[in-house]
């Protein structure tokens, strides 16, 4: 899919002049101009930050502005529920990936693949854009990004039930991330690993895929939302073996950071909490769990 802006081409993203027909080059003030739009009319916003990002110029102030109106920009057609345009956007921007750094490449790439996520029923757009995403990173050999775009690929199929191909994707990444020694990128790994057998009913391999996301994350700071998935995923396969008690201890750590962080999977941790003391015959307490400050901010969820 090719995208233009008035007129113009997706090679003016590619290195030009300092100025073209349009005019001066865009500039913070341009950029503001065009997100006073975003509410009243996000149609000329969005043409508005287009001319921004197809504006040839490429000094380095310019790329900044420009960085910040595709952030701008896949919002918008996240909140227009553009999903479309929202991939041709991310095929278009491949000239002006060549221009910047690898590491905000990365950044760029997920946050759009973030925006088509939040989407309804995208589904099967999301797993096309990320299978298409793979075969950019392999052909210009860029590992770092393509090893985070396979992640995500792997969790979409499993989602999508496609056990086997996420099985095998997950697997050969597994090995390679593990050769490389990326810690905080092998945590995502195992853990999406653990599901992944737990869904196949494969307990055994759970439980060592789960053990080796918490070997990972002992030697490095894990963020407070990676922790709480630690602690769900480790409280649910406790649960499963009918160790609720050690289940709800697991479910408190989640919740307590999810709701910390105003996560939704803080209700589904209540709620397993809820359960484990119903199982182990302490359902007197659930009353009390319920009316405490924190899961009064749950009650119009039961």
């Amino acid at each position: 899919m090719s995208i233009t802006a008035v007129g113009r081409p997706v090679s003016a993203l590619k290195e030009g002049s300092d100025k073209d027909a349009s005019g001066a080059s865009p500039s913070s003030e341009t950029l503001a101009h065009a997100l006073d739009y975003k509410e009243s009319d996000p149609a000329k916003a969005i043409a508005m930050l287009r001319e921004i990002l197809y504006h040839p110029t490429s000094t380095a102030e310019v790329l900044r502005i420009k960085e910040q109106a595709i952030t701008a920009l896949a919002d918008l057609l996240s909140q227009e529920k553009k999903a479309e345009e929202l991939r041709g956007l991310l095929t278009d921007l491949r000239p002006y990936f060549n221009l910047i750094p690898k590491a905000k490449t990365a950044k760029i790439v997920r946050g759009i693949i973030d925006a088509v996520a939040k989407i309804p029923g995208t589904s099967d757009l999301q797993i096309s854009l990320c299978r298409e995403m793979v075969e950019w990173t392999r052909a210009e050999k860029r590992m770092f990004l393509r090893q985070r775009v396979e992640a995500r690929l792997a969790a979409l199929l499993m989602e999508s039930k496609e056990y086997s191909e996420a099985l095998t994707l997950l697997t050969n990444l597994v090995r390679e991330v593990r050769r490389l020694d990326d810690k905080l990128l092998l945590v995502d790994i195992d853990l999406l690993e653990c599901k992944l057998h737990f869904s196949l009913r494969n307990l055994p391999k759970a439980k060592a895929a789960l053990t080796a996301a918490r070997t990972a994350a002992n030697a490095i700071y894990v963020p407070p939302a990676q922790q709480g998935t630690i602690d769900l995923q480790s409280g649910i396969l406790h649960a499963e073996e009918k160790d609720y008690k050690t289940g709800f201890s697991y479910f408190f750590e989640a919740f307590e950071a999810f709701n910390a962080l105003d996560d939704p999977r803080a209700v589904y941790s209540l709620k397993y909490m809820l359960l484990c003391k119903i199982m182990i015959n302490q359902a007197d307490d659930v009353g009390s769990l319920i009316s405490s400050k924190a899961g009064l901010k749950y009650t119009d969820t039961f």
